[in-house]
């Protein structure tokens, strides 16, 4: 059966104009608040021609963001020493001690670090450190007046001598005469290398520490700690003069013109046994009692002893190495991946 088609009925042409204004007299009358609706609800029908979530779930097939490079931030890592047997230290003689970890800068024993006490002939510690920081080893130091105290290497006034071999004397044999020429040829004298000694002590926050004079000679006002002994040796440590002088057990110095011999003898006694003694320095006065400075490499780990005020300083810090070594192992500190 065939259907009929509807013929479309066209508006008279003055009925379609009509239409036309009434139109535009609704959309005048609409206002611009309701032209915003309308305008609202022509993005709504916008929004609802996008392309659907599977479209995008898509477009992954034929790109992708690049993947984050992980970043490889180099950590440096201490090891820490730690007690595995628990065994407590060995009872010694001493006033104070300290033994410390060179690398990680731990404590790892102490007794009474912070007391101030007569540091005696370590003192020279600071000495070395102020003449390496201020003198060139090759200048040539004339030899003066000189006090007759204490431990020597038996200069002669008018010597003339380089500033390491003076160095040697003073380290090696510990002479009260090579810290005193080293003092005097000072710029300012020897009153302005004593400040020199002190102003290095504040700048490396030495606060219980303060001298009177270059050679460790008994003063009242004269005085340190194990503790920052043990500061100070780690420093002057990474001077690698200061680490040769100090781990010498003997040598021959000379003048300038060859013409007088000081045969020296390392004073630390622990510096020829086989217990890994690198140095640094040994005291002794009445009032200070004995004094010793050890600084120990062994089985890879380094560490610092100090002992002030005892009654046998050379058998005493090696009961200390030996606790050390026998009981304690170095554990790397672990940190988490970036």
């Amino acid at each position: 059966m065939k259907r009929k088609s509807k013929q479309i009925r066209r508006l008279p042409a003055n009925k379609l104009e009509k239409v036309r204004d009434d139109f535009k007299k609704f959309l005048k009358s609409l206002g611009q608040k309701k032209l915003l609706a309308v305008g609202l609800g022509v993005a709504e029908l916008l929004f609802l021609l996008l392309p659907s979530p599977g479209y995008y779930q898509t477009l992954h097939l034929f790109w992708q963001p690049k993947e984050a490079e992980k970043i490889d931030i180099q950590v440096p890592l201490h090891s820490y020493p730690v007690n595995k047997t628990k065994k407590e230290p060995p009872v010694i003689s001493a006033r104070s001690i300290v033994v410390m970890d060179v690398n990680s800068s731990v404590v790892i024993s102490q007794r009474n670090s912070d007391l101030t006490l007569l540091p005696a002939s370590t003192t020279k510690i600071m000495t070395a450190l102020i003449v390496l920081e201020n003198y060139q080893l090759d200048q040539v130091l004339t030899v003066g007046n000189l006090e007759e105290n204490g431990q020597k290497i038996k200069l002669l006034p008018g010597e003339k001598m380089t500033v390491e071999n003076l160095l040697y004397g003073l380290l090696v044999a510990s002479g009260n005469d090579a810290a005193q020429v080293l003092a005097q040829n000072f710029t300012g004298g020897e009153l302005s290398f004593v400040e020199a000694m002190n102003q290095k002590a504040r700048e490396l926050n030495l606060n219980d520490t303060h001298f009177e004079n270059p050679t460790g000679i008994d003063h009242p006002n004269h005085y340190s700690t194990a503790l920052d002994l043990a500061r100070l040796s780690s420093t002057v440590l990474r001077n690698p003069v200061f680490a040769k002088m100090v781990a010498t057990e003997r040598i021959t110095i000379w003048d300038v013109n060859k013409a007088i011999p000081h045969q020296l003898f390392n004073i630390n006694q622990l510096v020829s046994k086989n217990l890994g003694v690198k140095g640094i320095k040994t005291g002794w006065t009445e009032e200070a009692g004995e004094c010793l400075v050890a600084y120990v490499e062994k089985n890879g780990q380094r560490i610092i002893s100090v002992i002030l005020g005892s009654q046998n300083r050379f058998g005493e810090t090696e009961k200390l190495i030996r606790w050390v070594y026998e009981n304690f192992e170095w554990e790397e500190m672990k940190i988490s991946n970036f």
